[in-house]
């Protein structure tokens, strides 16, 4: 595998975007969500027992303990958390030195502050991986090459691994009749939590093709990682594909926050600096393209048609793909049995732990090597002291994270060493490594099971009220919020599945809106004036459940003028009022209500600042804030890319290229490692006797000729960027 500068600091960037989008879309729901007027007020959560600041954070790892030392109650100092880690986020992706390891630690600390009142393990692994990955730009002011950085970058590929690996596996393991079936695609698009409007046009698809990309997602989730280690580099490219594609049907199909954009970030592990160049259309000066032999790429090329070949082969057999005689298409079916598949994952799971530690030697092996030839005595020094560093954590990271992994074969998981478990036991509450399986159950084979909410003045004459996101109103097009994640609106998805007393937060819900809390409104419409009770809060609420399905294209192809229709189901929840027995039964009984004043608000300065913030953003909607963030950031970046390369352009006769000064550094260690301590020591004696002559005739040419003040300036910037050699262009 060739160098990874690119890939890194591309990684680095979109994981700034990715912070701030989460910030920000967490930030515009806090009031609402876990303000003091809002469903669950995060201060009941958060009980302040006097208890010294260390115990605090050991029983509850939350910087939210410091709050009232700031003289904050719980919610401004959750607002302000994310303000702060907004702020830093945003200036990351402006600022490269800024995506540092300091700074993303700083980041997954504010984040993880947040773990209590959300559930995001993905974007906490990945965001403490950032703190090994990225340079420590702040205290060596340097974003040069490190000899480790294929190490640490190696353990975001291992997380993409085990991500899509097991999202693959638990959709057999559960069972599902849908996904033995090949059908969960004929209930996915509009069944899923909030569809996109082409999720309606998906969901129009042939069932045949349906079945077929059910087959799809199983050869790319489940076959294709490993191909993610392979030594062969079009294999891993060819895998960087198809699990960009994959993400890429999934976002447009549906929203899922800013999950999917993640995925997507962490499939840049498997890329090189020469692919980036491909996309750039430039040559990769820092790859050896002399190659004499010609048998080598010929038989990297017999291996790699050959591997294809063989998925492609064990796909129709195991599925039994067959051009369908009947109707146009392919049939297919699941041609194994469940016996199978367990004794399969049986079969790979311990060989794939096996395949991650070969390859992580490999990279470690690697790496140390490298630092061994950097010229240089306390160079090779530092360099190798922090190799060593790194590497153990990241063996350490490895190890723990075989846990969680293991989950998905419970033999495997129980012959893993206990030690190793009693290490991941330990570090559990900081989320440092998690377990995944995406869609492992497709649910609502029946309709779409929906909660609608009724209210009334007189309980007469019910009025619905409609929420921005979740399917409603059936002439409303579905919408678009990726990367904002509605808590809410996902919330009333997971409520539907069940009855209201799965969801003791829905009676919070009907105790709000019969008051009128504003906070709480605006969770529902952003715009309080679309809300059908602005004026006057409804005396009366109710639920129902309703199935809910996408409504068929007609016969001649036009469109319907409505995008759902719906039968109804059952009574979700009762019709109740302020004071009804149901209601105060039901708060009591899920401890709803508020017996503890809140604390008064504070008038410090940090408050003010907060609350003036949150004046400025209100009545906003969260996509809207998000991507003007990002198409900001993204737009500085790019204006500040162009004028580089200008200036670059300009100087082209006399500045050195950064792509040649990185080639120069590559190429000088791949021949210090290639040559023996004698030969340095005689072309280091030759060096400085060329160095000595050269200084006399620089010497003699001074006194001839002065060198203007425009040459000393770019033989300083040539020795500069000679000095900090990994440079490259600007992300």
């Amino acid at each position: 595998m060739g160098e990874i500068i690119l890939p890194r600091r591309m990684f680095l960037w979109c994981m700034a975007v990715i912070y701030l989008a989460a910030f920000v879309s967490l930030y515009v729901q806090i009031p609402g969500l876990y303000g003091n007027e809002g469903l669950l007020p995060a201060r009941w959560q958060l009980r302040y027992s006097g208890k010294p600041l260390l115990d605090q954070l050991l029983s509850s790892p939350t910087l939210l303990w410091l709050g009232p030392r700031l003289g904050l109650d719980t919610h401004t100092a959750m607002e302000l958390l994310c303000l702060v880690g907004a702020a830093l986020s945003l200036a990351a992706t402006l600022v490269e030195g800024l995506r540092d390891s300091i700074v993303f630690f700083c980041l997954w600390a504010l984040y993880i502050s947040m773990y209590q009142v959300s559930l995001d393990n993905l974007l906490l692994e990945t965001g403490f991986l950032c703190i090994l990955v990225a340079p420590l730009t702040l205290i060596r002011g340097s974003r040069g090459v490190r000899e480790h950085d294929r190490v640490t970058f190696w353990l975001i590929r291992w997380l993409l691994f085990r991500l899509m690996f097991a999202s693959g596996v638990v959709k057999l393991t559960s069972r599902c009749p849908t996904w033995w079936g090949l059908t969960a695609l004929t209930y996915h698009y509009e069944t899923q939590c909030i569809p996109t409007p082409l999720a309606w046009f998906a969901h129009q698809l042939p069932v045949w093709w349906q079945k077929l990309s059910v087959v799809g997602t199983f050869v790319i989730e489940i076959a294709v990682p490993f191909l993610f280690f392979s030594p062969l580099r079009r294999l891993r490219l060819g895998a960087f594909y198809l699990q960009v594609l994959l993400q890429v049907l999934i976002i447009l199909s549906g929203n899922y926050n800013f999950f999917n954009l993640l995925t997507l970030t962490l499939c840049l592990s498997l890329l090189d600096d020469q692919h980036v160049y491909f996309w750039l259309h430039k040559a990769d000066k820092t790859s050896d393209q002399k190659n004499n032999s010609k048998l080598w790429p010929r038989l990297c090329y017999l291996l790699e048609l050959s591997v294809w070949a063989l998925m492609i082969h064990g796909t129709i057999i195991l599925f039994d793909l067959q051009p369908n005689a009947t109707k146009d298409g392919i049939s297919s079916r699941t041609a194994f049995t469940y016996h199978h598949f367990n004794q399969f994952l049986k079969t790979v799971t311990i060989p794939s732990v096996w395949i991650g530690v070969l390859s992580l030697t490999w990279e470690m092996v690697r790496s140390m090597f490298r630092c061994a030839c950097v010229s240089g005595f306390l160079k090779r020094f530092w360099g190798t002291v922090q190799w060593t560093l790194l590497a153990a954590a990241s063996a350490s990271m490895f190890a723990v994270s075989l846990v969680p992994f293991t989950y998905i074969e419970y033999d495997s998981h129980a012959r893993l060493w206990p030690g190793v478990r009693q290490a991941y036991e330990s570090v559990d509450r900081y989320q440092l490594v998690n377990s995944y399986g995406l869609f492992r159950r497709m649910t609502g084979v029946g309709g779409r099971p929906e909660v609608v909410i009724e209210g009334s003045h007189d309980g007469v004459e019910w009025t619905e009220i409609e929420f921005m996101y979740k399917p409603g109103n059936l002439s409303a097009s579905p919408p678009v919020v990726t990367p904002h994640q509605p808590r809410l609106d996902w919330q009333m998805w997971f409520a539907a599945l069940g009855p209201h007393t799965q969801a003791p937060w829905f009676t919070s819900l009907m105790y709000k809106l019969l008051q009128g809390k504003r906070d709480v409104i605006e969770l529902i419409q952003t715009d309080v004036s679309q809300y059908p009770f602005h004026q006057q809060p409804p005396a009366y609420l109710r639920a129902h459940r309703y199935r809910y399905w996408f409504t068929e294209s007609k016969a001649d192809g036009s469109y319907p003028q409505r995008w759902w229709r719906r039968v109804y189901d059952e009574e979700f929840y009762p019709i109740v009022h302020l004071g009804s027995t149901f209601l105060e039964s039901m708060l009591t009984q899920y401890g709803l209500k508020d017996k503890s004043p809140p604390r008064r608000l504070s008038n410090t300065a940090v408050a003010q600042v907060v609350r003036w913030t949150r004046s400025q953003v209100r009545g906003v909607p969260a996509p809207t804030l998000i991507w003007t963030l990002i198409a900001c950031s993204a737009t500085f970046c790019l204006f500040r890319g162009l004028r580089s390369r200008n200036k670059g352009t300009e100087k082209n006769s006399l500045a050195p290229d950064a792509d040649a000064i990185v080639s120069d550094h590559t190429k000088n260690v791949s021949d210090n490692c290639e040559k023996s301590d004698e030969q340095q020591a005689e072309e280091e004696e030759e060096h400085n006797g060329v160095n000595s002559e050269d200084e006399v005739e620089e010497n003699e040419s001074e006194e001839k000729d002065a060198i203007s003040d425009e040459e000393e300036e770019e033989v300083e910037e040539d020795e500069m960027e000679k000095e900090d050699i990994p440079e490259k262009e600007k992300f």
